[in-house]
């Protein structure tokens, strides 16, 4: 008996360990409206779970959040293109919650080139 509730415990606490990442990695916390936002570039930390962007926009810094890196260079982008001062526009979904600066980007054009992150959407 002991044995199976180790294995039982062991196992919800698996469960609940993961829904974090779950509810992390969707798209609930955006809105369903798209929204564009153009802006330089101030900092930005790629990789997995996916890369984010920090840009300025009149005085307010955007967090936008971009693809994994095989999202990125499957879309054509580079590091490179994310350095500071670079003038980017991203097409995507806003945070639901207004008082937070938060975009989950579809598509990015930099210098008149579009890249698109999720092909399979439309934005």
């Amino acid at each position: 008996m002991r044995r199976y509730t180790f294995l039982f415990l062991a196992i919800v606490l698996l469960v609940f360990s993961a829904l974090p990442l779950l509810a992390h990695h969707g798209w609930g916390w955006a809105t369903d409206q798209e929204f564009e936002i153009t802006g330089r570039v101030v900092d930005a930390t790629l990789g997995n779970p996916h890369g984010e962007v920090i840009i300025e926009v009149d005085g307010a810094l955007w967090t936008i959040e971009v693809g994994q890196p095989w999202r990125n260079s499957r879309a054509g982008l580079d590091d490179s293109d994310f350095a500071e001062g670079t003038l980017i526009t991203f097409h995507g979904h806003r945070s639901a919650n207004p008082e937070v600066n938060l975009v989950k980007a579809e598509r990015l054009v930099i210098n008149n080139r579009d890249y698109n992150l999720y092909p399979d959407r439309e934005s």
